[in-house]
């Protein structure tokens, strides 16, 4: 079963929250093009948004575009749960928010700041450039530096 819609109408690329969106992919997928929005959260909006998961993304109207953005930019009115959503407790505000797109990158950048200032851990080793999370590093993660044994 194909649904031929009118040339004129459909969209190859969509502009949603900033991001370049391809139409001719499934809207699921198209909008995890999104930085922040993974495949469980693009779901969701589609189900809140009342859009079918096997459309096209350019077949999208603009009213349910902007349905969309909508839900994306205040999820916790849209029965969305807290723990479904990328910040929560944020450190300034203590409020429960979904990051996307250009939001996303300046909190990431805004945390490691402050970790770096207050001189903790994670932040020491993210100026060092150094791993974070535990892993060794005695033998692995040691892509831009030499390897090898030195000679005497």
């Amino acid at each position: 079963m194909s649904l031929v819609v009118p040339e004129g109408e459909f969209q190859y690329v969509l502009r949603i929250v900033n991001t370049n969106v391809d139409g001719a992919v499934n809207v699921v997928f198209a909008l995890t093009a999104i930085k922040g929005v993974g495949r469980r959260f693009a779901g969701e909006l589609c189900r809140l948004a009342d859009i079918n998961k096997a459309k096209r993304a350019g077949e999208l109207t603009d009213d349910e575009i902007q349905k969309l953005v909508t839900i994306l930019q205040h999820p916790t009115q849209f029965e969305i749960p807290t723990w479904f959503l990328n910040r929560q407790r944020d450190i300034r505000d203590g409020k429960n928010t979904q990051l996307y797109s250009n939001y996303l990158d300046n909190s990431l950048r805004e945390d490691m700041q402050r970790m770096r200032k207050i001189r903790s851990h994670r932040g020491i080793r993210h100026a060092y450039g150094l791993k974070v999370r535990g892993q060794h590093t005695k033998t692995t993660g040691r892509r831009g530096r030499t390897v090898g044994v030195a000679k005497k």
